[in-house]
């Protein structure tokens, strides 16, 4: 079974530290972010390609190791190029369904 969480940190376009979460409830994706440890996690309603193309890569390591199955990876997938239809998600992408 995957951790239900995934996380990474990231610096935006000004310097400043943030630290992502995303999480899977059903067959959505909801990010949350935050600046400091102690800081409330908070939700980003419209997430950048840029988190959207680590998660695809989190989950795409963790398919590797099984823990999530190769049909979750490609319906990130397909939900990232919904959402960025200008998106470069690899060669592969035309195999991914």
């Amino acid at each position: 079974m995957p951790k239900k969480e995934i996380s990474w940190k990231r610096r935006t376009e000004t310097g400043e530290r943030l630290e992502i979460q995303a999480e899977r409830e059903g067959d959505r994706w909801i990010f949350h972010a935050r600046g400091r440890r102690y800081e409330q996690w908070q939700v980003v309603p419209e997430p950048p390609l840029v988190d959207w193309l680590e998660l695809l890569d989190a989950v795409s390591r963790r398919t590797g190791r099984q823990l999530f199955k190769p049909e979750e990876a490609a319906q990130l997938k397909k939900m990232i190029r919904e959402r960025f239809p200008e998106a470069d998600l690899g060669s592969n992408s035309e195999s991914d369904g």
